[in-house]
C-alpha cells in the first residue's frame, strides 16, 4: 500500500481468480464504520454501491454482510473493478482475518483482510489516494468429490427414509478434526451401534447415513444428491438431519430453530417437530439448550430449499461466546465457540469430549426416534401436518460409545 508501504495479513478466497493487479483502493457506499452492534452493512450488494471505476487497474474495498462474498464480486466485476478486498465487518466474531468461498469460481483475484486492516484502508482511501497490490495465485478447474452414501435396511413404512448427514471435508488451511470429524465420526458411530444393538430390525423408517463431499466449496455435494432426486424421490425423504461440528471447545448446545420462533427463519413445516424432538431431550438430561438458525451455511440448506423437514446440532464456530451463555454452558465469554474454526490448529487437541459426548447421543436420540416412533411429524402419518415425538430413543438405550 502506498503512500506508506505497508502489508497486510490477507486470505484468498475459494474460487477466487488469479493474477496480480496494483492500483487505487475505492471503497464501496454502504460500509458501516464503526459498525453497528448486529450485522448490516451492505456494502457491494448492489450495482450502485460501486462508484464509477478510474481508467486503468482498480481495486475494489468491500465490507462484509448481508448478502454473499459471490454475489459482491459479481457485482465488482460487473461495475468495471480489476480485484476485490473484503473486510471483515466488525462486530465480536466478525472481526478476525476474513477467509470465505465465493461459490463459484470468479476472474477477479479476491482476498480477505480483518476488520482492523479493512478499517486503515477505508480511512486512507477516504483522506486520498491510495495505491496497493493485490496478487493471488489460485488453480481453478474440475475435480472429482464423491458422496459416501450407506443405507440401513428398509423399514416398514416402505416410502419414508431418513437422510442423516454431515460433510467429510475440511477447509485447505487445516485438517478439520471439529470442523467436520466430529459430524463424521458420529454419525458413522450411530449407524454401528445401530447395528450392533439390532434396531436396524425395528425400524419404522429406513436411515440412509449421508457423508458429503466438498461442503466447504459451497455444499457441493448435498446439493448435487438433492439436485438428482426426482421428485417422487424427494417425496420419500421424511427428514434431513445435519450434524456440522458437535465438539466445539468453548460450546453451546445449538438445536436449529426448526419453527421459526427465535431467529425468523422457519424450516420447512415438520421441522419445529424436529426441534422439539432434540430439545426435548436435553431437557431429559438436565441440559439447556439454545436455537439457532437456519443460515444456509451447512448441507441442510439443499433439503430445506425443496421444503423436506430439517434440523440438528450446532456447537459452535466462529461466533463468540455470551456472558449469558457462559453462565449456563461454562466455558469463556468474550471468546469464540472454537478458536481454531477453519485453521491449522483444528486438530485432535480441538475437541471438547464433553461437547461431542452430549451432542453425539442427542443426535443418536433423534435419529432413533424418527426411525422407530410410528406417529409421523404429523397426526396423519405423514410429514404433512402437525404433532410432537419425543423419547423413543432415550427409552431405547442408544447412546454413542465413549
Amino acid at each position: 500500500m502506498s503512500p506508506t508501504a505497508t502489508d497486510f495479513e490477507s486470505a484468498t478466497f475459494t474460487y477466487s481468480g488469479s493474477g496480480e493487479i496494483q492500483g487505487p483502493v475505492i471503497p464501496t457506499n454502504d460500509i458501516v464504520i464503526p459498525p453497528t452492534p448486529d450485522p448490516s452493512s451492505t456494502s457491494g450488494c448492489e450495482a450502485s454501491d460501486f462508484p464509477t471505476a478510474p481508467a486503468g487497474p482498480a481495486i475494489a474495498l468491500i465490507q462484509r454482510g448481508t448478502c454473499t462474498f459471490e454475489e459482491k464480486v459479481t457485482n465488482a466485476a460487473a461495475a468495471g473493478y480489476d480485484a476485490v478486498i473484503i473486510f471483515n465487518e466488525g462486530q465480536p466474531g466478525r472481526d478476525e482475518l476474513l477467509q470465505g468461498t465465493l461459490g463459484t469460481p470468479q476472474t477477479l483475484p479476491t482476498v480477505g483482510i480483518s476488520f482492523a486492516d479493512g478499517n486503515t484502508l477505508y480511512t486512507a482511501a477516504k483522506a486520498g489516494e491510495v495505491i496497493a497490490r493485490v496478487s493471488t495465485s489460485t488453480i481453478n478447474e474440475d475435480r472429482k468429490t464423491v458422496n459416501v452414501i450407506a443405507d440401513s435396511p428398509k423399514g416398514k413404512i416402505k416410502d419414508q427414509t431418513i437422510v442423516v448427514g454431515a460433510h467429510l471435508d475440511s477447509v485447505i488451511e487445516g485438517p478439520g478434526i471439529n470442523d467436520n470429524g466430529s459430524g463424521s465420526a458420529t454419525i458413522l458411530e450411530i449407524a454401528e451401534q445401530m447395528a450392533a444393538l439390532k434396531y436396524t430390525k425395528k425400524l419404522q423408517r429406513q436411515v440412509r447415513f449421508a457423508f458429503w463431499g466438498a461442503e466447504e466449496l459451497n455444499l457441493l455435494g448435498s446439493q448435487y444428491y438433492v439436485d438428482h432426486l426426482t421428485q417422487a424421490q424427494i417425496d420419500k425423504i421424511y427428514a434431513n438431519l445435519n450434524f456440522d461440528m458437535l465438539g466445539s471447545p468453548n460450546y453451546v448446545r445449538f438445536v436449529y430453530d426448526g419453527d421459526g420462533s427465535s431467529t425468523d427463519t422457519a424450516g420447512p413445516p415438520g421441522s419445529d417437530t424436529i426441534e422439539d424432538i432434540f430439545t426435548s431431550y436435553f431437557d431429559s438430561q438436565g441440559l439447556a439448550s439454545e436455537p439457532t438458525a437456519f443460515d444456509g451455511r451447512s448441507d441442510y440448506g439443499p433439503f430445506i430449499a425443496v421444503d423436506i423437514p430439517a434440523g440438528g446440532l450446532f456447537s459452535g464456530a466462529e461466533g463468540i461466546k455470551t456472558p449469558e451463555e457462559a453462565a449456563v454452558y461454562g466455558g469463556t465469554a468474550g471468546k469464540p465457540y472454537d478458536s481454531c474454526y477453519h485453521q491449522a490448529c483444528d486438530t485432535i487437541n480441538n475437541l471438547s469430549t464433553k461437547a461431542l459426548s452430549e451432542l453425539g447421543d442427542a443426535a443418536a436420540d433423534a435419529t432413533l426416534t424418527l426411525a422407530l416412533s410410528k406417529t409421523g411429524l404429523y397426526p396423519d402419518g405423514s410429514r404433512h401436518a402437525k404433532a410432537k415425538v419425543t423419547g423413543k430413543a432415550a427409552k431405547g438405550g442408544l447412546a454413542l460409545a465413549s
